[in-house]
């Protein structure tokens, strides 16, 4: 796989390995990324504590229990949903708990902002098109 690009009025080829080479880069950014960091250390500090890992295991626990009610017949999805959905709320207003939510949102925030740019620059569409010209100013 070759592309060309102009640089200073000379042609460079462009190889699959440039293109490696650049996501290497790429991946080495994200890695060291303010997000990131947040995120290890959210997840650092969720390991450590006694009771986040206790309410984590019984959430888990919990959730096994759904699945298996659910299979057996004895609740509905929706009950199983729901359920799930009010223990994860509950699980989820710890400290250290929230911290790694809200944490492992904005580094996946950021992560599919990078994909829609390298999506717009592969495909040249904007993630975002509707295709219906009502919903935004237009394409140019």
């Amino acid at each position: 796989m070759e592309f060309k690009r102009r640089a200073c009025g000379k042609v460079k080829e462009i190889t699959a390995m440039d293109i490696m080479e650049k996501t290497r880069e790429l991946g080495e950014m994200i890695q060291s990324s303010a997000e990131m960091e947040k995120v290890k250390a959210a997840e650092i500090a969720q390991n450590e504590d006694a009771e986040a890992q206790k309410l984590l295991q019984e959430f888990n626990l919990a959730r096994m229990n759904l699945v298996r009610d659910m299979n057996e017949g004895k609740i509905t999805k929706e009950e199983a949903v729901q359920k799930n959905n009010e223990n994860f709320d509950r699980v989820g207003a710890h400290g250290t708990i929230a911290a790694y939510i809200q944490a492992k949102k904005e580094f996946d925030e950021m992560v599919n902002q990078i994909n829609s740019i390298l999506n717009y620059y592969i495909t040249g569409q904007d993630p975002s098109c509707t295709h219906d010209c009502h919903t935004c100013g237009g394409c140019h």
